[in-house]
Parts: C-alpha cells; sequence; structure tokens
C-alpha cells in the first residue's frame, strides 16, 4: 500500500514493538465468569504497522470491526497521503491556482490544528517544507549539503502563512502558487484519531492502539489493570525500552513520540538531523533527540512533538510550559550519555505515571 510517512515521521516506524500489553490472566471472577476475552489486531498500512487490543461488555464482531478499521485507513491514506498523486492533498499540491478550494473536514480541521502549533512554535513547525527536504536529499536518501543561495531560494517556497483557512466553510488557499503541504508530521495522530472513532461507534470503549508507534489508550483491561506502554530508547544502534508509562486516566490518553535518532546524515565529521528548522531552511543541530507529548488528542500529540524536535529542549520547554504541554525531552551529551527532562505538566500530570 502507498505510504504516507515522509522523512519526519520515518524515525517513528520501529517503536511499535515497544508497546507492552499484558496478557488477559485466565481467572475466575467470582468463582464462575470469566472476564471479557482481550482481542488483538494487527497489520500494516501507510508504510507503517498498526496494533489494537480492545474488548467490550456487548458483543462486537470483530469481522465487521476489521472491516470498518481498513475502510479508515484507506480514506486516511487516500486524504493526505504525500506519496500518493491521486490523494487529495498531492492534488491540492499540484495545482497552482490561488482560489478557495473545498477539502473534507478532517483535512480542514487538520491544518487548523497544524496552524496554531505554527503560531505557537514561532513558525519552527511548518508543513510546507517539504521543498527543503527534498534541497538536503532527505527525502530520497541522497544527502547532499545545498549552497546557502540555494537554501534561500528553496524558502521562498515555504511557509505556512501563505496557507488561508476558512473551517466554517471546510475550504483552504493558498497566496503563493507553488506552495505545498506535507501532511506527514500528523499522519499517525490523524490516524489513531480516525481509529478511535471506528472503535467507538462500535460501542467499544477500552482499548489501547498503537499506530507507527504512537499510542492511544482508554479504559483498562478486563482484568482492572491499566495499561503499560514504553517509549524507545533514542539510539540508532539497537532498540530498547526507555521509559514506561502506566497509562492513569481511563477517558482516553495519547502519546505521540519523535525523534531524530533513525534518519540523519553525517558529512564532513558532522551530523545532520531530519528534522529541518523552517525558519532557517537548515537541519537543527541542538541535542534533543526525543520528544514525546502525552495529552487527549493525538492530532495535537503528533504535531507538538514534531515542532518540540525543532525547538530543542531549552526553547520547548518554554512553550511546553506556557501551553501547558505534558513533554517527555531526551536529549544526548556529546559522550553519548542520556538525559532526561520532563514539563511542569508532565511532572504532575494525571493521564499517565512514570515507572521505575
Amino acid at each position: 500500500m502507498p505510504h504516507l510517512s515522509s522523512p519526519t515521521a520515518l524515525c517513528r516506524r520501529h517503536l511499535g514493538w515497544l508497546v507492552t500489553v499484558v496478557t488477559l490472566l485466565g481467572v475466575l471472577l467470582g468463582g464462575c465468569s470469566r472476564p471479557p476475552t482481550l482481542h488483538k489486531l494487527e497489520g500494516a498500512a501507510e508504510g507503517t504497522t498498526y496494533h489494537i487490543s480492545w474488548w467490550s461488555e456487548p458483543e462486537v464482531a470483530p469481522e465487521a470491526l476489521e472491516k470498518g478499521i481498513d475502510q479508515a485507513l484507506q480514506q486516511v491514506d487516500l486524504w493526505i497521503s504525500n506519496y500518493r498523486d491521486d490523494s487529495l492533498i498531492e492534488r491540492f499540491n499540484r495545482g497552482s491556482s490561488t482560489q478557495w478550494q473545498t477539502l473534507p473536514a478532517d483535512v480542514v480541521q487538520l491544518l487548523s490544528i497544524a496552524r496554531t502549533v505554527h503560531r505557537e512554535s514561532r513558525g519552527c513547525y511548518d508543513p510546507t517544507i517539504a521543498p527543503l527536504f527534498d534541497l538536503w536529499g532527505f527525502r530520497a536518501d541522497h544527502f547532499q549539503p545545498p549552497s546557502q543561495s540555494s537554501i534561500e531560494a528553496t524558502l521562498a517556497k515555504v511557509g505556512f502563512d501563505h496557507l488561508q483557512l476558512d473551517p466554517t466553510q471546510d475550504r483552504v488557499r493558498k497566496t503563493l502558487p507553488e506552495l505545498s503541504v506535507d501532511m506527514s508530521s500528523m499522519g499517525e495522530g490523524y490516524t489513531l484519531w480516525r481509529l478511535r472513532q471506528v472503535l467507538e461507534d462500535a460501542g467499544i470503549h477500552a482499548y489501547l492502539i498503537e499506530f507507527g508507534g504512537d499510542m492511544l489508550a482508554r479504559g483498562r483491561k478486563p482484568d482492572g489493570s491499566t495499561w503499560k506502554v514504553a517509549i524507545e530508547r533514542p539510539s540508532p544502534a539497537r532498540m530498547a525500552v526507555e521509559r514506561v508509562f502506566e497509562i492513569s486516566a481511563e477517558s482516553g490518553v495519547s502519546i505521540n513520540t519523535s525523534g531524530t535518532y533513525h534518519h540523519f546524515f553525517d558529512e564532513a565529521g558532522h551530523r545532520y538531523s531530519h528534522i529541518l528548522d523552517a525558519r532557517t531552511g537548515t537541519p537543527v543541530t541542538h541535542d534533543l533527540v526525543s520528544a514525546s507529548v502525552i495529552g487527549s488528542d493525538p492530532r495535537l500529540g503528533d504535531a507538538w512533538a514534531t515542532a518540540m524536535l525543532c525547538l530543542g529542549q531549552q526553547a520547548g520547554m518554554a512553550v511546553a510550559r506556557a501551553q501547558h504541554l505534558a513533554v517527555l525531552f531526551i536529549q544526548q551529551d556529546g559522550d553519548g550519555k542520556l538525559h532526561e527532562s520532563q514539563s511542569p505538566a508532565l511532572a504532575n500530570s494525571n493521564l499517565v505515571k512514570a515507572l521505575p
């Protein structure tokens, strides 16, 4: 299946194996009945994988649920995949019209969320930077540091401020004909949002969804115990667990992680991350290698996770404080040692509990 992920999202594809779902215990409740069955679904879509664990007291047909999930995944792919020439967003990108164009309400809402994160990150987060990925060679994995003049010329084709939104009529317009929008920095988060809709429309209110390493959990397991999920240690050499979180809140918790450690280039003794600062047109140079945003809306969390990586720990922490965002920052010093820090909202969060 054509995939949604761009270099912005590639670093998260390897996270799915870390989801820790404790197997249902075969104990008797009240001595005569068993707890409901914990169902599991998994598959591949949009260039990554997904895993879903769910249960429900009212009977739900797994076959019908799986069909609904497949339909949702196909629609997400058709609407916002930048790797499909026939997707709605790519047709919008190819057009040079500066007139208003109608898009699905979900897509306009995603762009509205992106606009908020763009503004509050002081322009560091910008979904229109695809031309810069091409210029630096990250999209084709053919790295080539460009000249400053080339960067400046490409920046003239970039800028989220050149995109106008009208959510009341589900329409958008670009004031720069060559402007293009890359939705990959919100792709996993939006997919989680859609999968949650499918589950809850089916009457399922206890589940753990993992898609491309991002997670969304609600309720508890059938035996009453909490869901537990893991954040990957930011190391390109091997996969390991950095931090395990217990999901405390039962109303719905999302965890979106972005990192610099799976997609980078080394050139002349310098490491270039695929995270680009839209304000300068160049890769970030700070020591933040992973950022996880915990909240209730995976679409917003996905965008903010990328924004935090662009901002770095110091500026990111300041924004997290101002926006009351629960963020886990992981930095890597010159000796390769990792250092964690938490925003105040995470340290005082009632959504998750960090386990030793």
